[in-house]
């Protein structure tokens, strides 16, 4: 059964989206601050977190940053907030959320949007076929499809989201070949989420930063001004 932890400080709606998961078969659980999520979270290892930002004790943002820390790719981040600003939208992306939903989305559409994720999680996490890719005078760089990793020429791993993994596996799939945003945004399989050039563009800034921090190396994509994004590399070999 897939385990969903509700972390809202409200009583009164937390209650009710834990039941309404429960009556639609999910094994749920609340939360009321971050330190009490982060207590459930290491003895149920949910599947989803579904997260508040305004919290007593802590910003769903850096809950979020906590859980990717601690439970990487083996977990999918819905923010559920008030806060609906496009500001806001973008720090729940750069916070590693793959899901932004404002408070007055119903309990259907938040349902829909958690099966949808688990389906995506699932679905990139059995692909069989690793992505290899040549950089002239650097090396190889590697996509892990198992447990959604990027391998550096160094050989140091940047551990991805399903966003980052899906925006980067479509652009080395087509290695050397100009990728529109409007493709990429479409093979993020949640258009709905990552609807706009702004979105994206939060995207991309927030994986260069990780793949320089953990790898010491600049990521290998450009920007073509006006067209779309390339990883500057010769096609890929299996």
């Amino acid at each position: 059964m897939l385990d969903v932890l509700v972390v809202e400080d409200a009583d009164g709606p937390r209650a009710d989206l834990v039941d309404y998961l429960i009556l639609k078969g999910f094994q749920a659980a609340g939360a009321g601050t971050g330190a009490e999520a982060l207590r459930i979270a290491e003895s149920r290892q949910p599947t989803v977190f579904i997260l508040d930002v305004g919290l007593p004790d802590c910003l769903g943002f850096d809950l979020a940053r906590e859980f990717r820390r601690r439970h990487g790719l083996v977990c999918g981040i819905i923010m559920l907030t008030g806060h609906s600003s496009i500001d806001d939208k973008v720090e729940g992306l750069a916070s590693g959320a793959d899901i932004y939903l404002v408070k007055h989305t119903s309990m259907r559409e938040v349902e829909a949007n958690l099966r949808g994720l688990i389906r995506r999680l699932g679905g990139l996490r059995t692909r069989a076929v690793e992505h290899k890719v040549s950089v002239p005078a650097a090396g190889d760089w590697w996509l892990e499809a198992a447990d959604w990793r990027l391998v550096a020429p160094t050989g140091d791993r940047t551990m991805l989201t399903a966003t980052e993994f899906a925006f980067l596996a479509r652009l080395m799939q087509t290695c050397g070949a100009i990728v529109s945003r409007a493709e990429l945004i479409a093979s993020l399989e949640r258009p709905s989420m990552v609807h706009n050039d702004r979105n994206l563009d939060a995207v991309i800034s927030r994986l260069r930063r990780k793949v320089l921090d953990a790898c010491g190396v600049e990521l290998p994509v450009a920007m073509v001004y006006g067209q779309g994004y390339v990883f500057r590399a010769p096609s890929p070999a299996e």
